[in-house]
């Protein structure tokens, strides 16, 4: 299957950890999450495609959805991304789901060999 990597909800906001996992050759990151409903409208899909490339890997984002006994509402969207940042598969937002799609590690070379940024990065001084 290849090798796996897993981040939690509020790590998708730190780019350098999923530069990590793809410099680690993580072919597949999950990233379990309970985004709220403003968070989740305004940053979700566009953080997770972000992070899926900078890791050149496979995100699988399994989102929590609805209203919770709190009063918190949670934005959904469980989503699959593939490492050139094209959503595979978006569960939405309305309710509670289970979804499949087929994963071609093999896209994840193919990915690295186009946009090589992991093998040029450089240390950068600031």
């Amino acid at each position: 299957l290849g090798r796996l990597g897993l981040t939690v909800c509020y790590d998708i906001r730190f780019p350098a950890l999923f530069e990590a996992l793809g410099r680690a050759h993580c072919d597949c990151i999950a990233i379990p999450a309970a985004f709220t409903v403003p968070t989740g409208a305004a940053h979700w899909h566009v953080l997770q495609r972000a992070r899926a490339i900078e890791a050149s890997a496979f995100v699988v984002a399994a989102a929590q959805v609805g209203e919770h006994e709190d009063g918190r509402r949670t934005y959904g969207h469980s989503l699959v991304v593939d490492p050139w940042g094209e959503v595979l598969l978006d569960m939405g937002g309305e309710e509670a789901g289970l979804g499949f799609v087929d994963v071609d590690l093999e896209r994840v070379a193919e990915v690295r060999e186009q946009v090589p940024s992991l093998a040029n990065r450089r240390h950068i001084t600031a």
